[in-house]
């Protein structure tokens, strides 16, 4: 593995690590953003849509240039929705 990977990977692990201690510190984060992720599922730009939303409504920042990190939260909430989806 390359240097700059190593670092990109190290990078992201630090936010995961971040992020994973606000769930935990705060278990209403994990609630609200799949609210938030439901009530833009399927919009043209529900990323950008849910991403913001957080960030203005939870402790959590995701800045309008997402890490690879921020892409990895989103791509998680959307892929807990289609697991609910796929219950009914």
């Amino acid at each position: 593995m390359s240097s700059s990977s190593e670092s990109r990977q190290a990078k992201m692990i630090e936010e995961l690590r971040v992020f994973i201690k606000k769930v935990m510190s705060e278990p209403t984060i994990a609630v609200k953003s799949m609210d938030i992720a439901r009530k833009y599922k399927g919009q043209p730009n529900s990323d950008e849509l849910i991403a913001r939303e957080i960030s203005a409504n939870t402790t959590i920042r995701i800045p309008e240039n997402w890490s690879e990190a921020d892409k990895m939260f989103l791509e998680i909430l959307h892929e807990v929705l289609d697991d609910e989806e796929a219950l009914y």
